[in-house]
Order: structure tokens, then C-alpha cells, then sequence
């Protein structure tokens, strides 16, 4: 009469009928006001309606077994038992749920009015792992289901072992779970929870994004070589998971294709380049972990290049390994070697040490550089001489006699006007002009007399007038 919602009337009702034992009943009020969730796969639990009934079954329920104790069923419960029996529910636990009306009865009402999310929470709550797993895949509930209704509970309760024996039961390849598990990996990935994700990895037998998580075991958090050189057994298990990776994608290259699925896949030649990586990496590891524990190490970076990074920090690594030898010499063969696997710019790197040095004041050792640049075999003609014009192009203050001798190692006279007029030296670049071919010699003496004029070196100009 006055026009208000029954709902709540019928659902008062249904809970009555409930707490007096009376379920047919509470089935027949429920049904007037419970519906069925729009999208199965909805992220929650059903109505608070729905949760309400379910929440409180479950605090009622009396552990009924028919085994041995069926005497004790009173007749209601066993109506009921054999009444919800016939619930299509071909997956049914051991033991007492499969048994007792009070869940059953919670069964009929998730199944009736529940999302695939509050089925499978259910389960998961009364150690039905099996059948929250087969309710999945019957369902072809998305990733989302999964995660927040079975893997996160599994792993939270310690029970990570057991969903990865049972998802391995139901389908031995692991193919059907395919989707499930790279998205449970992408999760624990957002959380930063890298040592269940290599578990889990390693369950799947994805060499190679399990390889990529021990480089971030590797690399994360150290500070020095030091420390990367207690972190070495990591290197070693990247080598693992690729020559694991290689010996499987042989031996099913001979037989038909393998569906690797959602496993990465990867070129039998990029895993081998990716094992010289690692192999490299160890030597680089072992060099300036011996520099830095016997104290040589002067380098102070933030940040701590390894060959797992951009060609940048590659190129960092080139650097440091030759700047932390006791000499220039003991670490340029390493260094050589990563310039050569990764093909990087040779002279950007070796100029970048050569300003390190003149940083350092280590002149002596530029002209070291110099020498095991030009006995690498592969330096250009010039590579030599455009190290030091760099150096000299951002260092002006070179004391005289380390300058003389840098510039005297140049190879082509050209450069070494360069480098004098760089420097300013404007006498010495009018000694070396002098001495090239005629009509060159004008232009250069004609060059250093501009010079002279306009830096008012009266000296210089003088010289040179006479001589042009």
C-alpha cells in the first residue's frame, strides 16, 4: 500500500527462514529478491544481499559427515543434501563440503546468484583449490579472476607450491594457463615482488624471462663492484637459464614445432650473444672488484654501469674498467673487448678517459692510452691525434711542459697547429707551419699572423710578416 520495496521485506524473511533450519523456504524468499549479477566476471563479490546469506551459512555450518555419522543427519538436512545434489556441480570436493547441506547450500546461492569471483573465493576458502581452478578454466573467467581470486590467496597463505602441482595436474604442458600466468607475472612485476616472480618463472620453464629477472638480482641496489662481486652466482644462473633455454629449442627445432606459447622466445644467436654478455660481465665483475679491494679504484659514479644497460652505460663500463687498472694498460685489453662485442664509438670512449686523466693530472698516462690505441690494430689514422685535440678543446690549463709533449705525440702536423692554436701557443704553431709544403706554409703563416694581430701578440705577427 504505501508503495516501498519488498526487497528488503523478502530478504528479512529469507535470513528468518535460514536461522530456523527452514532452507527450502528461505530458498522460495531469497528468490523474490535476490538477482543474478549482470557480468559474471565483475571484480567482486555479488550484492551485499548475496553475502549476507553466504556469510552466514558459513558461520553455521555444522560438519554433517554421511560416512560414519549419517545417523546423526536430521531428516531436514538430509532433504536438503539431496535436494542441492542435483546441482550440476560435477566438481566436488573431498570431505565434508560435499557432504554437508549448509554448503551446498551456500553453493546453490553463488551459483544462483554470485559472480565467478565469489565461487571461486569460496572454494579457495574451504581448501578446494582443485575446484576453484576447474571453475576458471569452465568458465573462461579473465586474468583478473584468477589473480585476485586464486593467486594471490595461494601465495599469501603459502600455498604457491600447491596451485603450481595442481595447474600442472589439470593440463601438464600448462598451455590453458598460458594467459593466467603471464598475467600473474606482469602483477608481481608491478609489485616489485621479484622473488615470486622468478619461482614462478622458473615453474613455467620461461628460461628467458627468468634470466632477465636474475640480471635485475644482479644489478639492483649495488653500489660498487665490491658488492656485484659478492652477487656473482646470479651471473651464473643467466647462463643456466639460457643453455637450458638453447638445448630445448634444438632439440624441438629437429621435432615438429613446439607450442612455447606465452614462454619467450628468443634467436639461438641472440641467447649465444647474450651468454657472452654475461661471460664478459664476470671478467669485468672479478677486474674491478680486485681494483676496488686493493684500493686503486678512484672513480666515484652514483650510478653503476653494467653491460646488462644501454650502450651508454656500456661505454661506461669501458671507461671505468680502463681508468681503475694500476695502469691504462691492465684493463685495456677488457675494455677492448666490450668495444668490440657491442660495436661501440671507440674514440668517444677513449677521449672520454683521456679528460678523466687530464682531470686527474695523469698526463703521463694519456700518452699510455695513446700507445695502446695505436697498438689495438683497429685505430684510424687520426684517432690518436683527435683524442688530444678533445682533451685540449675542454682543458686549458695543461701545465706547458705535459702540453709539449702531448702535442709533440701527435702524428699529423696539421693537428699539431690545431693544437697550438687551441692552446694559444701561437709561436709554435708558426715553427711547425713553416715546415710544411710551400703554398700550405703561406696559408697557415697567414692564418697564425690573424691570430697573432688579434690577440695583440706583436711578437708573433712580426715573425710572420717577415717570413710570408
Amino acid at each position: 500500500k504505501s508503495g516501498l520495496d519488498p526487497g528488503g521485506a523478502w530478504h528479512a524473511w529469507g535470513m528468518a527462514c535460514l536461522k530456523a533450519g527452514n532452507l527450502t523456504s528461505a530458498r522460495e524468499k531469497f528468490n523474490r529478491c535476490l538477482k543474478p549479477p549482470m557480468d559474471l566476471n565483475q571484480l567482486n563479490h555479488g550484492s551485499r544481499l548475496v553475502q549476507d546469506v553466504i556469510q552466514y551459512l558459513e558461520s553455521t555450518v555444522k560438519p554433517v559427515l554421511i560416512t560414519d555419522d549419517d545417523y546423526f543427519a536430521t531428516l531436514r538436512e538430509l532433504e536438503a543434501t539431496l535436494r542441492t545434489r542435483s546441482l550440476s556441480l560435477e566438481m566436488m570436493c573431498e570431505g565434508k563440503i560435499q557432504h554437508n547441506s549448509y554448503y551446498q547450500e551456500c553453493l546453490f546461492y553463488l551459483h544462483s546468484y554470485g559472480t565467478n569471483l565469489a565461487i571461486i573465493s569460496f572454494y579457495m576458502r574451504h581448501d578446494c583449490m582443485r575446484e576453484a581452478l576447474l571453475h576458471l578454466l569452465n568458465k573462461e573467467s579473465p586474468s583478473e579472476v584468477f589473480i585476485e581470486g586464486i593467486f594471490i590467496p595461494s601465495y599469501e597463505s603459502g600455498k604457491l607450491h600447491m596451485l603450481e602441482n595442481l595447474l600442472e595436474t589439470i593440463d601438464p604442458g600448462l598451455e590453458s594457463w598460458g594467459a593466467y600466468l603471464i598475467a600473474a607475472c606482469k602483477y608481481l612485476q608491478r609489485k616489485n615482488y621479484y622473488h615470486i616472480l622468478y619461482e614462478l618463472q622458473q615453474f613455467m620453464k620461461d628460461h628467458v624471462r627468468a634470466a632477465m629477472t636474475c640480471i635485475r638480482f644482479f644489478t639492483h641496489g649495488a653500489k660498487s663492484y665490491t658488492e656485484l662481486g659478492g652477487k656473482q652466482t646470479w651471473l651464473l644462473k643467466i647462463k643456466d637459464h639460457l643453455k637450458v633455454y638453447l638445448q630445448e629449442v634444438s632439440r624441438s627445432s629437429g621435432r615438429k614445432k613446439m607450442a612455447f606459447t606465452f614462454r619467450k622466445k628468443m634467436s639461438a644467436t641472440d641467447v649465444s650473444r647474450h651468454i657472452n654478455t654475461v661471460d664478459l660481465q664476470m671478467e669485468v665483475t672479478k677486474f674491478l672488484h680486485q681494483c676496488e679491494s686493493s684500493g686503486a679504484s678512484q672513480m666515484t659514479d652514483s650510478s653503476l654501469p653494467t653491460l646488462f644497460g644501454n650502450n651508454n652505460m656500456k661505454m661506461d663500463v669501458a671507461c671505468k674498467v680502463i681508468l681503475e687498472g694500476k695502469n691504462i694498460e691492465e684493463g685495456f685489453g677488457i675494455a677492448f673487448r666490450v668495444l668490440q662485442d657491442f660495436q661501440l664509438e671507440a674514440t668517444e670512449v677513449y677521449s672520454k678517459v683521456a679528460k678523466q686523466l687530464v682531470k686527474q693530472q695523469k698526463y703521463s698516462e694519456i700518452q699510455q692510452l695513446l700507445k695502446c690505441v695505436n697498438e689495438s690494430g683497429v685505430a684510424a689514422k687520426n684517432d690518436g691525434d683527435n683524442i688530444i685535440l678533445n682533451c685540449l678543446n675542454e682543458f686549458k690549463n695543461i701545465p706547458a711542459e705535459d702540453l709539449d709533449n702531448l702535442i709533440q705525440d701527435m702524428d699529423s702536423d696539421e693537428n699539431k697547429i690545431q693544437a697550438y692554436l687551441l692552446c694559444n701557443k701561437l709561436r709554435s704553431a708558426y715553427l711547425v707551419s713553416v715546415r710544411q709544403e710551400k703554398a700550405r706554409a703561406v696559408q697557415l703563416v697567414q692564418h697564425v699572423r690573424q691570430l697573432a694581430e688579434s690577440s695583440g701578440d706583436h711578437v708573433v705577427k712580426a715573425i710572420c710578416a717577415q717570413w710570408l
